[in-house]
């Protein structure tokens, strides 16, 4: 592997760190407050052509790859884990299934606009009773004449009242497989419920929704037959671990830059508290163990884009750059003494914002037994 990014790499890099520092940082505290959809924010990524970064030229996208990808990402989630939510799922699981297996109308009408960030995607796949269990996901689609009529219960979806459309995955035929489908937010049927108050990511709305006689039109089944939702779901498992831990990678470091900030700025016994040793060492720890992070990340996604085995690696970079950006946010926080539990400084969102990354892609307890058993295989 070759630890030099290439031009291009570099570039990409640049320009999504300078939108974070011009145009995400000087508004992620006011859209958090606000609980604000960072509606403005997420067409402006869309201008950029950040939703096309992972789909062919030929499906209208530039056909980047995973590395170049996550290097985008990390610098959006260093200026916000909402902003970063939002538009890693609607470039990801909001739109895969409608590039990988939607037909030409789905394609022209919903998919080419949300490259754009003019339509708005979600998936639903958890349930009340249903989370790293898929098999006891319980949404049925039952056949009828012209379609299908799913019902059902689904939770924790992101951006649901934002979205023009869901990929859902329902349970289908005789032996009740997982299938997927699209559902549009005008279908009859489709209720888009309560939204569920969090302790982080305020700015992306997260919602239940219903599915109750929901008629979709055969035209809408994504599967190409009933029952091969689980192996579709199963070859974007490894990115989207791979991406949440480069989300984590750029919260983690802006809580580090924060810190690094406030020890320089900070005076106690007549100097700056960076010239303390304590903190000092605080400091060096949190760089570090993001710097590994970072590096595990990377390599996870070198792996995936040339085709190696890399599922362990995956689960790996995600279980421990979430894990260390929450004990960066933590310590960056205490480095802050009492302002890292004061709401006016950035600290105390960082700590809550991390949350997002130890649940999303999998538990960190889930992908320590994917790892044990990728190691005894």
């Amino acid at each position: 592997m070759d630890f030099e990014l290439s031009e291009e790499q570099r570039a990409i890099q640049d320009t999504f760190a300078r939108f974070c520092d011009e145009r995400i940082a000087p508004q992620a505290e006011a859209l958090d407050e606000a609980h604000a959809y960072p509606k403005e924010l997420v067409e402006e990524l869309g201008e950029l052509g950040f939703y096309g970064f992972r789909y062919s030229e030929e499906s209208g996208g530039s056909g980047l790859d995973l590395l170049t990808y996550t290097l985008a990402i990390e610098e959006i989630s260093r200026g916000s884990m909402s902003l970063a939510g939002a538009v890693t799922m609607q470039s990801l699981m909001g739109t895969k299934f409608l590039e990988m297996l939607g037909n030409e109308d789905i394609r022209t009408r919903l998919f080419q606009p949300a490259l754009e960030g003019k339509k708005i995607g979600g998936i639903c796949m958890t349930e009340p009773n249903a989370g790293s269990d898929l098999g006891s996901l319980a949404t049925t689609a039952t056949k009828v004449d012209g379609g299908w009529v799913l019902n059902g219960q689904k939770i924790w979806i992101t951006a649901a009242p934002n979205a023009d459309f869901f990929t859902v995955f329902a349970r289908a035929g005789e032996e009740k497989k997982l299938t997927i489908f699209l559902v549009e937010k005008d279908f009859k049927g489709l209720v888009v419920g309560r939204s569920i108050e969090k302790m982080g990511v305020w700015a992306l709305p997260t919602s239940e929704l219903a599915l109750d006689d929901c008629f979709v039109p055969d035209t809408h089944m994504l599967s190409k037959e009933v029952g091969d939702g689980e192996q579709h779901l199963r070859k974007l498992l490894a990115e989207i671990r791979i991406v949440t831990g480069a989300l984590a990678v750029g919260l983690g470091r802006a809580a580090l830059d924060s810190a690094i900030q406030y020890a320089g700025e900070r005076k106690q016994f007549g100097k700056a508290i960076n010239r303390f040793q304590a903190i000092q060492l605080k400091l060096a720890d949190m760089a570090t163990e993001l710097e590994a992070a970072g590096h595990l990340v990377r390599y996870a996604a070198w792996l995936k884009d040339n085709d190696k085995p890399h599922h362990k690696q995956a689960a790996m970079a995600k279980l421990f750059a979430s894990e260390t950006a929450a004990k960066v946010a933590d310590q960056a926080a205490r480095v802050s003494a009492s302002y890292g539990f004061a709401m006016e400084y950035p600290f105390q969102r960082y700590l809550r914002d991390v949350r997002f990354t130890l649940i999303g892609g999998g538990t960190s307890e889930i992908l320590k037994l994917i790892i044990a058993k990728e190691l005894s295989s």
